[in-house]
């Protein structure tokens, strides 16, 4: 990886977010994989096996505009704290409530998880203030790139860790523990200047509804969402669906890893092909291999279909969600970025949050067996991405003059 050109500080920024990407970000694939099963273990009903995954994308949601708005006041490195405090406080809480088999407690670890992740959604949008226009696409994707490491770290930890002791999964949420506390001193090295309130309040013009409704803005976060929701909707059952089909958690584990790595190796060089093609170009690419996925999934249950589905569903999310961060910020000024940021993440995983919930309904309770309900959560992929789609190619066709922030 090499950075040209006279973003120094914005090089400084991407190498501390990537680190904080592979390490604290590890911990996403690990829940990924066991928040399901242990949720299995715990609750009394299947079709509440995946509200774990649910409630931390709740958790997500929730917390997005608050920590927006702390991170426009404090700064990207307070806020990045937190997060990291809310990963080390819902570890432990998981872990309380698998030793002592309360579905209830574990499902609060769960939600407070939720801090982190959106916090973690956040290093993408820090790897942009920095950096000049024509960097900022490729200082996303680096970033995003980080990801990597945390594909292949987490679910290494997930088969060390998940028999590691008497009750299952319970040395995977201490390992989850580990990380967020050893991860969160990466942050020393962040150097993200804060914005004058000053310069705010003069910069800051748009209402909530101009921001909202300006064409460029309002596709960015369909297509965001859509990418995000409809990659979770599938990978929240797909450990359940490999498990259920005769297949071994290690299977799962696998699988889970491969669609990781496809979520974040493009990213090496999604952002250079942003800058060449356009970032509607990359949206629409990823919308069509989201399709794909899902018709692979529907095509049969066969291990290879799982990973050539999930690999698919994680190049879609790769290139759909870049484009649409970058299309994002291009589209507002830095002063606007707390809360169209925030508004984008609230959207983003509110749409996240639907799905999750939603997959656990459709891959538990559709029909009774693991293969209607797999097949249940892949037709629902369909409808949003015509919505996206659709949405898209107006965009695209009406070419609407919208702020660009430069």
């Amino acid at each position: 990886m090499s950075f040209k050109g006279d973003n120094q500080l914005a090089k400084r920024n991407v190498a501390v977010l990537i680190f904080a990407q592979a390490i604290l970000g590890s911990q996403m694939p690990m829940i990924f994989t066991v928040g399901g099963l242990a949720g299995q273990s715990l609750a009394s009903n299947a079709c509440f096996a995946t509200l774990p995954i649910s409630m931390i994308v709740l958790g997500s949601m929730i917390t997005a505009s608050p920590l927006s708005n702390l991170m426009q006041k404090f700064g990207r490195k307070f806020g990045f704290f937190i997060g990291a405090i809310g990963g080390f406080t819902g570890g432990i809480i998981g872990a309380v409530g698998l030793a002592t088999g309360s579905f209830s407690i574990f499902l609060l670890g769960s939600l407070l998880t939720g801090i982190y992740m959106s916090a973690q959604g956040f290093y993408r949008f820090a790897a942009a203030d920095t950096a000049t226009k024509n960097f900022r696409p490729k200082a996303i994707s680096y970033v995003m790139a980080g990801g990597l490491a945390s594909a292949i770290i987490g679910p290494q930890i997930v088969k060390i860790s998940a028999e590691a002791m008497v009750i299952p999964f319970l040395g995977t949420y201490i390992a989850i523990v580990i990380l967020n506390f050893m991860g969160s001193f990466l942050f020393l090295f962040l150097k993200i200047p804060k914005l004058e309130k000053k310069n705010i309040d003069y910069l800051d013009k748009r209402s909530h509804k101009e921001l909202i409704t300006t064409p460029r803005i309002a596709v960015a976060m369909i297509c965001a969402m859509v990418s995000y929701a409809m990659m979770n909707l599938v990978m929240t059952s797909t450990p359940l669906a490999v498990v259920g089909c005769g297949y071994s958690a290690s299977d799962a584990a696998n699988v889970v890893s491969a669609h990781v790595i496809a979520m974040f190796l493009p990213s090496f060089f999604t952002g250079h092909l942003i800058t060449r093609y356009g970032e509607e170009l990359i949206v629409c690419i990823g919308l069509f291999f989201l399709a794909f996925a899902g018709i692979v999934a529907l095509s049969g249950v066969q291990i290879e279909n799982f990973f050539i589905a999930l690999i698919f569903i994680g190049l879609g999310w790769n290139f759909g969600f870049i484009g649409a961060t970058t299309m994002l910020t291009n589209s507002h000024s830095e002063a606007e970025r707390g809360r169209i940021q925030g508004m984008n993440d609230l959207f983003v995983f509110g749409g996240v949050t639907v799905a999750s919930f939603s997959s656990g309904g459709l891959m538990n309770c559709t029909g009774g067996d693991h293969l209607t309900g797999w097949t249940a959560v892949n037709l629902a992929i369909f409808p949003m991405l015509l919505i996206a789609g659709a949405a898209l190619v107006w965009l695209m066709k009406n070419k609407n003059p919208n702020y660009s922030n430069s």
